[in-house]
C-alpha cells in the first residue's frame, strides 16, 4: 500500500457515513485488528494512535473509527446507546471483511473494551480479543452523569459534561446500559482474552478486571498497567500496552515470511505519519522503527540512518571474522564491534589517500574498534584488521556504490 495511514469510511448502524482511518504496515499484512475507542473519545485520541502505529510496525493493519455521532462521523449521538456501538463495530468488521479481511484481533478501550466483549461471538473470524480498562459493568459508565443523571430520568435527556465536553445523553442510552448483561457474553465468546488495566485506573476501577478475567473461559491473560492512567496519556504506558498485545497475539496472527524465501529480496520502508521522521522499517519478517533524535525534531523511537549504516558495517565485521576462525577452525573469543560515524575535513583524515586528502571538503569518516574476549590465536593477531577489511559492507562503502533510483506515483 501506497500509505501507512489510509483515510476510509464506511456505513454505521443507521446509515451513517462514519470517519475511520486504516494504519497498515509498510510491508505484509500478518493480521487486521478492529479498534474501539472509549467513551465519547475519538480514533483520534493520541493513546490510539500510538497503539495503531505500534501495532502496524508488527505487521497488524489496524481500523479506528468515531462511532456515530463522534469525532468526524455523522449522526446524532443524543440517539445513540451501547447497543448503537455493538451495531457500529458490527459495521466496522463487515467493512473490512469486504474490502480488505476480516478481523482477526478485537481491540477495545474502555467501554470499546466492553463493547467487542459483547460483539466478539458474532465476528466469528476474530481469533482473539484485547480490553484495556475496560469496565465489567457497562452500567458503569453512568457513575460519570452525576446529577444529571435524574434529569436524564426525568425530562427523558440531558447535557452531560465529561472531559470538558458537553454532550447531549438521552434516557435510551441510560435504560440500554443498564440492560446489558456482559458476564454472560464473557462467558459464551470462546475467544482468547488478554485483558489490559491499570491498578490505579481512578475512572475505572481494578476490580473490573477482575471480573471480566473470572467470568471468562481459558485461554485468557492479565496484565497489569501498573501506574498508567485511564487514557493512557503518557506515551510510555501506550507503548508498553502495544508491545504487550503484539507479543500475546502473535500466535493468533500469520508469521512473517522470512529474508531469503523469495528470490528477490529488499527492504521497505515507509513513513508512518507519527512524528516528523519516524519511518516503519521492515526485512522479512523484522520489523521496526527509523527515526532522528528528539533534539533535532523527531521522536527518538529507533535508530537515525547514519545508525543503521553503522550497525551494517558492525555486524558485516563481527561476521566476517566469524566465518574466517570457523573455516580456519581457530578458537574465538565473543566478538564485539564499535563503529562511530563523523563527517570530516579530508586533510585530517589519516586514513586517506593524498589524491582524497587534496580534494578538500568533507568525506564520511567510520571507527571500528574490535574487541574478542579472552586470548587470540596467534594466527588470527595479525589478520582480524585485515579479515575485517575483507567484509561486504565495507567494501562497498569504500567503494562508492551507485544507487539507481525508480519513482512511482499515483494511487
Amino acid at each position: 500500500m501506497k500509505e501507512t495511514i489510509v483515510r476510509v469510511d464506511f456505513e454505521g448502524h443507521s446509515g451513517a457515513k462514519l470517519s475511520a482511518r486504516l494504519d497498515t504496515p509498510s510491508g505484509p499484512v500478518r493480521a487486521y485488528a478492529l479498534f474501539a475507542h472509549c467513551f465519547t473519545c475519538s480514533k483520534d485520541l493520541v493513546a490510539v494512535r500510538r497503539l495503531a502505529s505500534e501495532l502496524s510496525r508488527s505487521g497488524v493493519a489496524v481500523l479506528r473509527f468515531d462511532f456515530t455521532g463522534l469525532g468526524s462521523s455523522e449522526g446524532e449521538f443524543a440517539s445513540t446507546d451501547f447497543s448503537s456501538n455493538v451495531a457500529d463495530i458490527l459495521s466496522a468488521a463487515a467493512f473490512l471483511r469486504e474490502r480488505y479481511e476480516a478481523p482477526s484481533l478485537l481491540i477495545g478501550h474502555s467501554l470499546g473494551g466492553a463493547a467487542v466483549l459483547a460483539v466478539a461471538k458474532d465476528v466469528p473470524e476474530a481469533k482473539a480479543v484485547v480490553t484495556i480498562g475496560a469496565p465489567a459493568d457497562t452500567g458503569h459508565v453512568l457513575k460519570n452523569f452525576d446529577s444529571s443523571l435524574s434529569e436524564i430520568e426525568a425530562r427523558g435527556e440531558a447535557d452531560v459534561t465529561l472531559a470538558g465536553r458537553s454532550f447531549r445523553i438521552g434516557k435510551k442510552f441510560v435504560d440500554d446500559v443498564r440492560a446489558t448483561h456482559l458476564a454472560d457474553a464473557i462467558a459464551r465468546m470462546k475467544k482468547p482474552l488478554l485483558v489490559l488495566h491499570s491498578p490505579v485506573d481512578a475512572v475505572v476501577g481494578i476490580e473490573n478486571a477482575t471480573t471480566i478475567f473470572t467470568s471468562a473461559k481459558h485461554p485468557k491473560s492479565f496484565v497489569s498497567l501498573d501506574k498508567a492512567d485511564h487514557l493512557l496519556t503518557n506515551p510510555d504506558d501506550a507503548e508498553f500496552a502495544a508491545q504487550v498485545i503484539v507479543g500475546w497475539a502473535g500466535r493468533y496472527m500469520r508469521r512473517d515470511t522470512p529474508q531469503g524465501t523469495e528470490n528477490v529480496e529488499h527492504v521497505r520502508v515507509t513513513e508512518t505519519g507519527a512524528g516528523k521522521f519516524q519511518n516503519a522499517v521492515q526485512a522479512g519478517r523484522h520489523r521496526l522503527f527509523a527515526d532522528e533524535p528528539e533534539s533535532v525534531g523527531g521522536l527518538d523511537t529507533g535508530p537515525s540512518p547514519y545508525d543503521f549504516l553503522s550497525m551494517a558495517l558492525g555486524a558485516c565485521t563481527s561476521m566476517t571474522l566469524r566465518m574466517y576462525a570457523d573455516f580456519k577452525k581457530l578458537e574465538l573469543g565473543r566478538v564485539s564491534v564499535d563503529v562511530s560515524h563523523a563527517k570530516v575535513h579530508a586533510r585530517d583524515c589519516e586514513e586517506c589517500s593524498d589524491e582524497e586528502r587534496s580534494n578538500g571538503g568533507k568525506i564520511d569518516r567510520f571507527e571500528r574498534v574490535i574487541t574478542v574476549d579472552g586470548e587470540v590465536p596467534e594466527a588470527l593477531a595479525d589478520k582480524i584488521e585485515e579479515i575485517a577489511n575483507k567484509c561486504p559492507v565495507h567494501r562497498t562503502l569504500e567503494a562508492r556504490a551507485k544507487v539507481k533510483t525508480v519513482v512511482r506515483t499515483g494511487a
